[in-house]
């Protein structure tokens, strides 16, 4: 690939940053259509590295459809963004209340998402959570 053939990094890192900002926007206000308006149909998204992967949008719909009902005073906040190919990367910090027991909880990780040049194809996300202050993965 020559150089006039390259795709304009700047421009790949603003539909990088869109998608990301209308990502995280769409889960801080409960808005599920906002979060799924950056996946392809046939996207792939995979939650955690132990989860299983969703394939398409209406899969990747049923498991966001439970966030406004189990989260409040919702805050999902991102950093730069990282590109290498079509991939592009940032961290996350999230931070809600549980609607049924008030606690709150934080996680922090990092998310990992192909394009096809305007829509997710494919995104991982790999996070670390604290429940009330309390570190999850200790007994």
């Amino acid at each position: 690939m020559t150089a006039d053939q390259m795709p304009d990094q700047a421009a790949v890192r603003a539909v990088a940053r869109d998608l990301t900002d209308a990502f995280a926007t769409g889960w801080s206000r409960g808005r599920i259509d906002l979060m799924l308006g950056i996946f392809a149909e046939g996207a792939v998204f995979v939650e955690t590295p132990f989860s299983r992967p969703l394939n398409g949008i209406e899969a990747i719909r049923s498991w966001a459809s439970d966030i406004p009902y189990h989260q409040s005073e919702t805050s999902f906040t991102t950093g730069e963004i990282f590109l290498a190919g079509p991939w592009f990367s940032t961290e996350f910090k999230l931070v809600f209340r549980r609607r049924k027991t008030g606690e709150w909880v934080e996680a922090r990780g990092a998310l990992f998402a192909e394009t096809d040049g305007a829509l997710v194809t494919e995104m991982r996300m790999y996070w670390h959570r604290w429940n009330g202050g309390r570190e999850t993965s200790l007994p």
